[in-house]
C-alpha cells in the first residue's frame, strides 16, 4: 500500500524538524515515549521538563477521538502520569469494534489556554489536488468538520499563497492571530507536499499570544516516497491499526516484500483461527476473504495476505513456510484448512511458485498432519499444469489431503467446499497441457505459409488506424470509431529490455492474424542502440532498441501507444519525457509503487495533452484481434482457450490485474467472448477510471454488454450510477465490487491494492454494490455468482437478437520457445559442454561435488580449493598469503562454464591449442562488462564516499546519468538466496577488519538497489573491489576439465545462429 498511518510522535518530530515558518511553535520536540519497558529515572534524566511542566499523557497507538473515550490525562504532575498510567497502561480496552492492549503512550507538557483559542486544520490527498481545511473552532467537540469547515484546494503543481489562505479560510478567525495562522498554515502545507503527506490533521491547534501549540495530531504518509525522502524521514516505523498486534511473522514477511520485485504482504486476524489462505495477486485476495466471509468464516479467518508479481521459489517458499508455521502452532478441535487460491495468472511461473509451496509442505508434513490440515488449491496460469500436477503428488507422498483444481473450477468454488457447504469434486481434471493449445494437432488446419519480412523496424506508411471488428475472416476489418484506443494496426513502443512480454505481444499478433507486429521498438537507456532478436510465428526477426527516446519517437512516427516497464523510480521520469511527444496518444504504465503525488502530476499532464493513461501498477489490457498490453492474458495457452484471439460482444474494466485474467476465462466460459478488457490498476489515483473506459464501450458497437469488477476505496462506481440513472448508459453493465468483507473485521485492513481501503462509509464495497444496484446495474449476489449473471444478461442479448455468436474458426498456431517446452519435459537436446569440476545453478555453488559451505567447514584452504577444481581431490597446497586473501581466492576460483572468459578457454583447448593460449583467450575477455567490474566497483564507491554522497543520492545519479553500478547484480542469487561467497568474506571482514566505511556504504546501495529488484546485491566482484583494491584473480580450471574429459573439436549449431542477411538473400 501507499498511504500509511504514522504515530503522533513520529508526526510531530516530521513538523518540528521541517516546518518552515515565522510563527513560533512552541514545545518543540517535548515529548516523551512511555512503554511496560520504561525506565523512568532514566526518562526524567533525557526529559527534565517532566518534573517542572503540568503534563498530558495519552495513548500514541492509531485511535480515534481519545479525549471522548477518556484516554487523555490532563494537567497532571509526574506522580499523578504514573498513578493514571497504572489503571490502562497493558490494559485491554475497546474501541469501536475493536479491542486490544493500551501499550505506548505519549506525555507532553500541559498548555493552559481558552477555548477560543482552539482551531482545526486538516490537510488530505484528493485525485484533484490536496484540500486543506480550517475551523475558528476546535477541540473534542469540533463535530461534523465537513459540513462546517471552510475548504481550500490546492491543484495539482500549483502552490498555496497568504492571500488565499486568508480570504478562503480565515475569514471567521480572530483578526489578532490572522497573520501567525497564515504564516503556520502555508508553511505546514509546503511540508505536508515536501514530506509526501497524504493526511494531516490537527485539532486541535492552540494559537496564544505565545506562538503556536500542536496539541493533537494524525497523519499518514505516502510510504512508496521512501526512496525520495528516506534522508529527511529517516527510518519509520508504521504501527498497525488498534487492536491487531504488530507480530514478528508481519514484519519478515514485510522484509521480504521490501527486498523484491515482487509483492509479499501477510496481515494477521485471528491467529487461532481454523481457515488459513495463501492466494496469489492482490485482487483475488479480496476475493478470496469475501467468499470466506460470505459463507460464514469470518471468525475462523486467520490471515490476509498475497504474493504476485513473479515471486521465484526460493521467495515463495519462504511465504510458505511462514504460513505454515504459524498455522501449526496450535491445535483448532475441527482441523483447520488451507486455502491455496489465485486467479488465471498473466506471467507469473505457476509451477516455479507451487515448488516453493510444495518444498515448505514437505517440511511442514508432521505438524500439518497432526493439525489435521485439509489443503485446498485451485490456480490457472502460465505452467499452471506443471504446478497442480506437483501439489497432487505431495499430496499422495505425503498423505496430506490436497485437492487440487485448475481453470475449469470456478475461482472461490474451493471456498466453499472448503467450509463444507458444496461437495468436493471428485471428477478427474482434464489432462490439459500448455503444449495442447500451441502445437498444431488437428488435421484440417494448417498454418498459413507465411509472407511475412524477416525485419519489421523499417517506417510503414499509409496504414489505416482501423477498429477490429471479427468476422472470422482473417483480414476484413470495420472502419474506426473515435473511441478507438486500439486497432489492428496499433504500433508501440516498449520501454524497458522486457523481451518476454515483447515475445508474448508478437505471439498474439501473430494469432490474431496481424499483418506486422504491433511492437515496432524498443526503448533501453542503458545500453547502445541495437537490434534484439524475436519470433514472428516461425522465424526470427529484428526489432530495434533504442538508447534514447527521441532517436525511436523520430524514426517511427507511426507509433501511437508507448508501454512502460520502467521501474517505479524512474517511471514519472520517463512518462513525463514520452508525453513530450504528441504522435503518443495512449500509455499503459506498469510499475506498481510510484509516489501518488507524481501519479497525480502524470494524471494532470496527460488530462491536458490528451492523452489516455493506463496504469500505474496495472498488467495493461487487451483488445482481442488487435492488440495487448505486455503480459496482459498470459501465454498463449490462455489467450486460446479465452479465445482472445477474435473479438466477442462483452467489454469489460477491472482494477485488478490479474483479475482480469480472470475475467476473460469467465467472460469466455459464459459468453461469446471478450471484445476488450483493460484494467486500470490498483493504485488510488489510476490514470483512466472506470467510466473513461465504459463511455468508451458505449459508444463501441461492437460491444454489446459491459462487466465492471471494482473494489472497496474511492468513489467512481457511483459515477457509473449517475451514468446509468442519467441514460448515458444504456448497455447492460453487470458490476461487483469486491472488499464486502472489510466491514466484518474489527480493525483496519489494508488490502493488496493501495486504493483498496475506505475511509467513510460511501466507499465500502457493499455501499456501492447497493447504489449500483438501485440505479440499474446487474449486481450479483457475491463474486461466486457473478459468472451465472453475466451469462444471463448474456443469453437474454442473444434470445433478443442483439448479439449473433458467429462461427468459431481456429487461429494460426505458434511454435513453442525451446526454453519453456524444455521445462514442461516435451524435448531434449544434448547438452554442447561438458563440466565436471563447477556447478553454479543451484542454491549453493558446488566444487566438485562438494558445497561452497562444505569447503570452509571442511578448513581444506587454498590448496584444497585449486586441488578440488583441478584435480577434483583436496590436496593441500603450502600456505604463503594471509587468510584473507587466501578466501578471496577460493571464492573466485571458478565462475562456472557460462561465463565469457570460461566460455573461450573451452572452446580454445578443445581446439588443441596450448595452455597459455587457452588460457589468454579467456583472460582477454576481460573488460568493463566481464571481470573488471572489481575496478569500475572500486573507483565508482569509492569516489561517492569520498564525495559525501549520500547512498541514495549516489544511486539517483546513477540513474539519471544512465550508469550501471558496477559489483551489483547476479543472474542467479538474490537478497533471498544470498551468494554465500559474499556472506562469508562479509562476515570475516565485519570480525576481523579495525574498520570497513567503504563496505558499509556499499552495503546500504545494496539495500536500495535490492528494494527495487531482489537480485541487484552487492556482488563478489563488488565486495571484494570495496574490500580489497588488489585483487588476485585465479583462472585455469576448465582448461584441465577439458582435457580429462577428452572433449573433442567444437563446432557451433547453426541453428544457435541469427545469420543477418540483405532482405533478398533471405531464406
Amino acid at each position: 500500500m501507499s498511504a500509511k498511518a504514522i504515530s503522533e510522535q513520529t508526526g510531530k518530530d516530521f513538523l518540528y524538524k521541517h516546518i518552515c515558518t515565522t510563527a513560533a511553535i512552541q514545545n518543540r520536540f517535548c515529548y516523551a515515549n512511555v512503554t511496560a519497558e520504561t525506565d523512568w529515572k532514566r526518562l526524567v534524566q533525557d526529559h527534565p521538563w517532566l518534573l517542572t511542566e503540568r503534563l498530558v499523557v495519552k495513548p500514541d497507538q492509531l485511535i480515534k477521538r481519545r479525549g471522548k473515550l477518556g484516554l487523555v490525562g490532563v494537567n497532571l504532575d509526574l506522580e499523578g502520569v504514573k498513578e493514571w498510567l497504572q489503571t490502562r497502561l497493558m490494559k485491554e480496552t475497546t474501541v469501536g469494534k475493536a479491542k486490544g492492549i493500551l501499550k505506548n503512550f505519549l506525555i507532553e507538557p500541559f498548555v493552559a489556554h481558552k477555548q477560543e483559542e482552539e482551531f482545526y486544520v486538516c490537510i488530505y490527498a484528493t485525485r484533484e489536488g490536496d484540500y486543506m481545511l480550517f475551523h475558528h473552532e476546535g477541540g473534542v467537540d469540533v463535530g461534523d468538520v465537513d459540513s462546517k469547515a471552510l475548504k481550500l484546494l490546492v491543484g495539482v503543481d500549483e502552490k498555496i499563497s497568504a492571500d488565499t489562505v486568508k480570504s478562503q479560510l480565515l475569514t471567521h478567525a480572530p483578526a489578532d492571530k490572522k497573520e501567525m495562522l497564515i504564516s503556520f498554515l502555508v508553511g505546514l502545507f509546503n511540508m505536508y507536499e515536501d514530506l509526501y503527506f497524504t493526511y494531516l490533521e490537527i485539532n486541535p491547534l492552540v494559537v496564544t499570544k505565545d506562538g503556536v501549540y500542536v496539541l493533537d495530531m494524525a497523519a499518514k504518509i505516502d510510504a512508496t516516497a521512501d526512496y525520495l525522502c528516506k534522508a529527511k524521514w529517516g527510518d519509520v516505523e508504521f504501527p498497525p491499526p488498534f487492536g491487531r498486534e504488530a507480530y514478528p511473522e508481519e514484519a519478515y514477511i514485510a522484509d521480504l516484500d521490501a527486498k523484491s520485485g515482487a509483492s509479499l504482504k501477510l496481515t494477521l486476524l485471528n491467529p487461532r483461527g481454523r481457515i488459513w489462505t495463501m492466494v496469489a495477486g492482490g485482487g483475488a485476495s479480496v476475493v478470496y476473504s469475501d467468499t470466506i466471509c460470505d459463507l460464514g468464516g469470518v471468525n475462523e479467518l486467520a490471515n490476509y495476505g498475497e504474493y504476485s508479481g513473479a515471486p521465484s521459489e526460493q521467495q515463495t517458499y519462504d511465504y510458505a513456510k511462514t504460513i505454515l508455521s504459524l498455522m501449526t502452532r496450535e491445535k483448532h478441535p475441527n482441523g483447520k484448512v488451507l486455502i491455496i487460491g489465485g486467479s488465471i495468472a498473466n506471467f507469473t511461473n505457476v509451477a516455479a511458485t507451487f515448488k516453493g509451496i510444495v518444498r515448505a509442505i514437505k517440511d511442514y508434513q508432521d505438524p500439518l498432519k497432526e493439525h489435521e490440515v485439509t489443503i485446498f488449491v485451485r490456480r490457472g496460469g502460465p505452467n499452471y499444469q506443471e504446478g497442480l500436477r506437483v501439489m497432487g503428488e505431495v499430496g499422495k507422498t505425503t498423505g496430506i489431503p490436497i485437492h487440487v483444481f485448475g481453470t475449469e473450477t470456478h475461482m472461490t468454488a474451493i471456498v466453499g467446499m472448503a467450509l463444507g457447504h458444496r461437495p468436493i469434486a471428485t471428477q478427474p481434471r482434464v489432462a490439459a497441457h500448455t503444449a495442447n493449445f500451441l502445437l498444431n494437432t488437428s488435421g484440417g488446419t494448417t498454418t498459413p505459409a507465411s509472407s511475412r519480412s524477416a525485419s519489421f523496424s523499417e517506417v510503414k506508411t499509409g496504414a489505416e488506424n482501423s477498429s477490429c471488428k471479427w468476422d472470422h475472416t482473417p483480414t476484413s476489418w470495420c472502419t474506426s470509431y473515435s473511441t478507438t484506443l486500439f486497432s489492428n494496426h496499433t504500433k508501440a513502443i516498449v520501454w524497458g529490455m522486457q523481451t518476454r512480454a515483447v515475445q508474448g505481444m508478437l505471439d498474439f499478433d501473430y494469432v490474431c492474424s496481424r499483418q506486422e507486429p504491433s511492437v515496432a521498438a524498443m526503448v533501453y537507456p542503458f545500453t547502445g542502440d541495437h537490434k534484439q532478436k524475436f519470433y514472428w510465428g516461425h522465424k526470427e526477426i529484428l526489432l530495434p532498441v533504442y538508447k534514447n527516446m527521441a532517436d525511436a519517437m523520430k524514426k517511427h512516427p507511426e507509433v501511437d501507444v508507448l508501454i512502460s516497464f520502467a521501474s517505479l523510480r524512474s517511471a514519472y521520469d520517463s512518462t513525463i519525457e514520452t508525453m513530450q511527444y504528441p504522435q503518443i496518444r495512449t500509455m499503459a504504465i506498469i510499475a506498481e509503487g510510484i509516489p501518488e503525488a507524481l501519479t497525480r502530476k502524470i494524471i494532470k499532464m496527460a488530462e491536458e495533452k490528451g492523452v489516455t493513461i493506463i496504469g500505474p501498477a496495472t498488467v495493461g489490457g487487451i483488445k482481442p484481434g488487435c492488440f495487448k498490453i505486455g503480459n496482459t492474458g498470459g501465454m498463449l495457452d490462455n489467450i486460446l482457450a479465452s479465445k482472445l484471439y477474435r473479438p466477442g460482444s462483452v467489454a469489460y474494466v477491472s482494477r485488478s490485474g490479474g483479475m482480469s485474467n480472470e475475467l476473460n476465462n469467465i467472460i469466455s466460459r459464459t459468453t461469446d467472448g471478450v471484445y476488450e478488457g483493460v484494467a486500470i490498476g490498483g493504485d488510488r489515483y489510476p490514470g483512466s477510471v472506470f467510466m473513461d473506459h465504459i463511455l468508451r464501450y458505449q459508444d463501441t458497437p461492437g460491444v454489446k454488454m459491459i462487466v465492471v469488477l471494482g473494489e472497496i476505496g474511492g468513489n467512481e462506481e457511483y459515477k457509473i450510477c449517475k451514468g446509468i440513472k442519467e441514460g448515458r448508459i444504456t448497455k447492460p453493465v453487470v458490476c461487483w465490487c469486491i472488499g464486502t468483507c472489510a466491514t466484518l473485521f474489527s480493525s483496519e485492513v489494508q488490502f493488496g491494492h493501495a486504493g483498496a481501503c475506505a475511509n467513510q462509509a460511501s466507499e465500502t464495497a457493499l455501499a456501492k454494490n447497493k447504489a449500483l444496484e438501485e440505479a440499474g446495474a446487474f449486481v450479483p449476489k457475491s463474486f461466486d455468482e457473478l459468472g451465472d449473471v453475466i451469462k444471463s444478461v448474456y443469453d437474454n442479448l442473444v434470445a433478443k437478437g442483439v448479439i449473433l455468436p458467429a462461427k468459431e474458426v481456429p487461429p494460426p498456431t505458434v511454435p513453442m520457445d525451446y526454453s519453456w517446452a524444455r521445462e514442461l519435459g516435451l524435448i531434449r537436446k544434448p547438452a554442447s559442454f561438458m563440466t565436471s569440476i563447477c556447478d553454479e545453478r543451484g542454491q549453493e555453488l558446488i566444487y566438485a561435488g562438494m558445497p561452497i559451505t562444505e569447503v570452509f567447514k571442511s578448513e581444506i584452504g587454498l590448496g584444497g580449493t585449486l586441488g578440488l577444481l583441478w584435480f577434483q581431490t583436496p590436496t593441500l597446497l603450502p600456505r604463503y598469503a594471509c587468510q584473507f586473501i587466501e578466501m578471496c581466492l577460493m571464492v573466485t576460483a571458478d565462475h562456472g562454464p557460462a561465463v565469457s572468459g570460461a566460455h573461450n578457454t573451452i572452446v580454445c583447448a578443445r581446439a588443441g591449442k596450448d595452455l597459455i593460449s587457452s588460457l589468454t583467450s579467456g583472460l582477454l575477455t576481460i573488460g568493463d562488462r566481464f571481470g573488471g567490474a572489481l575496478d569500475a566497483a572500486a573507483k565508482q564507491f569509492s569516489k561517492a564516499f569520498d564525495s559525501g554522497m549520500l547512498p541514495m543520492e549516489f544511486v539517483n545519479k546513477m540513474k539519471k546519468d544512465g550508469k550501471l553500478i558496477m559489483g551489483i547484480g547476479h543472474r542467479v542469487k538474490s537478497i533471498n538466496n544470498p551468494d554465500m561467497r559474499v556472506q562469508i568474506l562479509k562476515d570475516f571482514v565485519k570480525q576481523h577488519f579495525p574498520a570497513a566505511q567503504l563496505l558499509d556504504y556499499a552495503l546500504e546501495v545494496e539495500k536500495i538497489t535490492t528494494s527495487k529488484k531482489p537480485n541487484l546485491i552487492l556482488n563478489v566482484d563488488g565486495f571484494i573491489g570495496v574490500a580489497f583494491v588488489d585483487l588476485l584473480r585465479n583462472c585455469g580450471g576448465h582448461y584441465l576439465d577439458q582435457k580429462r574429459l577428452k572433449q573433442g573439436l567444437y563446432r557451433h549449431p547453426w541453428d544457435d545462429i541469427s545469420y543477418v542477411l540483405p532482405e533478398h538473400m533471405t531464406m
